[in-house]
């Protein structure tokens, strides 16, 4: 049996990894999966939180964060394209021409 505190730590683990691939990683491809592995953090955090707790209302939130996620998704990726049909390239730097 893992015990509830097992589920916290590795979500930490995870949103902490999440947070320095965002900022280390400088391609829109990997910042867009950096922010997946954060969002399935705190997922398994609510998780780790409901089975302590032994209620199943951290479950019904983690299905909308799953289908928050799932939308995420589709749009990041969009987006991500568009941008590379554009500029022929996803690296942050080379988007200097987007700021308003």
């Amino acid at each position: 049996m893992i015990p509830g505190s097992a589920f916290l730590v590795l979500a930490i683990i995870l949103f902490v990894l999440g947070v320095l691939a965002f900022f280390i990683k400088r391609d829109l491809l990997t910042q867009f999966m950096a922010v997946e592995v954060m969002l399935n953090a705190g997922n398994l955090a609510f998780l780790g939180l409901a089975r302590a707790s032994g209620k199943a209302e951290a479950e019904v939130i983690v299905f909308f964060i799953l289908t928050v996620a799932a939308a995420e998704a589709v749009v990041g990726m969009a987006i991500v394209l568009h941008v590379f049909r554009q500029r022929k390239s996803i690296r942050t730097e080379d988007m200097s021409g987007l700021k308003g």
